[in-house]
């Protein structure tokens, strides 16, 4: 039941074969298939991310009318969505979509060269044993294309000769840069959240970087297919920016002025207005001595700093005022009285 899931995109991917005779052509279609079905979901999603942008005013004013009441800001959000359309998880699908597709490729890909290193050569899965891509593999002990061994690993690779290797290690640093320069293309027209930092925004555009190093430990096949679809990615994106953002009226221009109004009230408001933000301002709040804390229903007004006592007794060897007498500190112990009778003689 579980190979049913990856018959068909190795049956496609044998099919490719018999075109092109070359593997890597046939992994690139893949991945030219694979960004043709999901285009339309990335360019919904740029969209409805604009849209949310857009709105990003209306929402913070929002988070400073309903502070610390997280039921009713969500009735008021869930209005605000509701009014102008838009669907906060619609910039999730395309990414949600990355993880399956792996999972797929990696499983193809290493059904193709199952066998590797044993006596008998490759015992490929997935694809029917009549089809040219079978018949290639098959007892085979490289998957080569234009000099590669597509069923090695780069890590591996480099381990075994250093010469050799370095052609894969310049693959991976490749499909980093592809990443980076993807990522400047975004960077270049998003415009950071405001409840976001800086820093976690340079996170976000670096991740992709990040797994391109972690490739290295994988097929080459598969750094091959990310690669091809990182080319891909660079021309979605770069039609996304002459469809959004041309025009002073588009609506990637909009959404970029209303993140600056966002930020703005952002400023005003001490840095961010959501409920973790009003959380750390009433901890930082409680901490100082002195502060006040309010019951806005009851009325009441509690002090969170520090009493202090007055002081009864005045310290001993000093003057008292005139016409006061200075009691002693009472010891616990009831005081002596005198008798006022006269003493018999």
């Amino acid at each position: 039941m579980i190979a049913g899931l990856f018959e068909p995109p190795a049956a496609l991917l044998a099919w490719f074969y018999s075109l092109t005779h070359n593997y890597i052509l046939a992994i690139s279609m893949i991945a030219l298939v694979v960004m043709i079905i999901t285009a339309p979901l990335v360019l919904k999603s740029t969209k409805g991310m604009l849209e949310m942008q857009k709105i990003q005013p209306e929402m913070r004013k929002l988070q400073q009318e309903h502070r610390g009441d997280r039921q009713k800001l969500n009735e008021e959000m869930m209005k605000l969505y509701q009014q102008h359309k838009v669907n906060p998880l619609a910039s999730c699908f395309p990414l949600l979509l990355q993880m399956p597709v792996f999972i797929v490729m990696y499983r193809v890909l290493h059904g193709l060269s199952d066998g590797r290193g044993s006596v008998g050569g490759f015992t490929p899965h997935y694809v029917a044993k009549s089809s040219k891509l079978y018949q290639s593999l098959v007892g085979k002990h490289e998957m080569l294309a234009w000099g590669l061994d597509l069923a090695k690993r780069p890590s591996q690779a480099i381990t075994e000769s250093f010469g050799k290797g370095l052609v894969y290690a310049i693959i991976v640093v490749s499909l980093g840069v592809l990443y980076f320069v993807q990522q400047k293309m975004v960077a270049a027209r998003a415009q950071v959240a405001p409840n976001m930092s800086e820093t976690q925004a340079k996170l976000m555009q670096y991740l992709p970087v990040v797994f391109a190093v972690f490739l290295v430990f994988y097929l080459t096949g598969l750094v091959i297919y990310y690669m091809a679809q990182a080319i891909f990615r660079i021309g979605l994106q770069y039609y996304i920016t002459h469809r959004f953002y041309k025009g002073e009226h588009s609506l990637g221009r909009q959404a970029q002025a209303a993140g600056e109004r966002a930020r703005e009230i952002a400023k005003k408001d001490g840095g961010g207005g959501g409920l973790f933000a009003q959380a750390k301002r009433e901890l930082s709040a409680a901490k100082q001595p002195g502060t006040k804390t309010g019951d806005k229903q009851s009325g009441t007004t509690t002090s969170t700093g520090p009493t202090t006592s007055k002081r009864v007794t005045p310290p001993k060897n000093r003057p008292t005022p005139s016409g006061t007498t200075a009691r002693p500190a009472s010891t616990g112990k009831a005081p002596r009285t005198r008798d006022a009778r006269p003493k018999k003689k």
